[in-house]
């Protein structure tokens, strides 16, 4: 997956990017935002041009991608499904949503499947308490959920059921 992500021409983006931003001040953000958008992620050669061209430590780019969740060192599937595991979520079920999610596809929380289509997130709170537990899938809700709503969900976008 990361050799056709890892081209030439997504490097001239980068080093276009770069220079575009190594003069001004806090240039980390915009290049870091712009390598995400070009990559689809920020992988460790992505972090190593960044860094020997901004003159930025390695491991100060990997601790600000680490930080904002916006970041991703690994590519995300075509759908990420980000599952609220926040007070409300928690206590009404949520843990047992994810482990039903990684279980069916397979994957760890933070993950892709092999097939790129999803990654899985933990995410702290989504903001519709009342409608708890819930899950998002890119900006799709589903709210109110038990284990058993999973394999649904899941179908809807998978082969036949795909949506774009």
């Amino acid at each position: 997956m990361f050799e056709e992500i890892l081209s030439e021409q997504n490097f001239a983006k980068l080093h276009k990017a770069i220079e575009e931003n190594k003069d001004r001040r806090g240039a980390l953000m915009p290049v870091l935002h712009e390598a995400q958008h070009i990559f689809g992620c920020v992988p460790e050669e992505v972090v190593a041009v960044i860094s020997k061209e901004l003159n930025i430590a390695w491991a100060n780019i990997y601790g600000v991608i680490t930080f904002y969740s916006q970041f991703t060192l690994v590519p995300k599937g075509k759908y990420t499904i980000s599952v609220c595991l926040g007070t409300a979520c928690y206590v009404k079920g949520s843990q047992k949503i994810i482990n039903k999610i990684a279980q069916q596809l397979n994957v760890e929380i933070g993950e892709t499947t092999e097939d790129g289509l999803f990654s899985l997130v933990a995410t702290r709170c989504i903001g519709a308490c009342g409608l708890a537990p819930i899950l998002t899938v890119n900006e799709e809700v589903y709210g109110s959920l038990t284990e058993a709503d999973i394999p649904r969900i899941l179908a809807k976008y998978t082969a036949g059921g795909e949506r774009s």
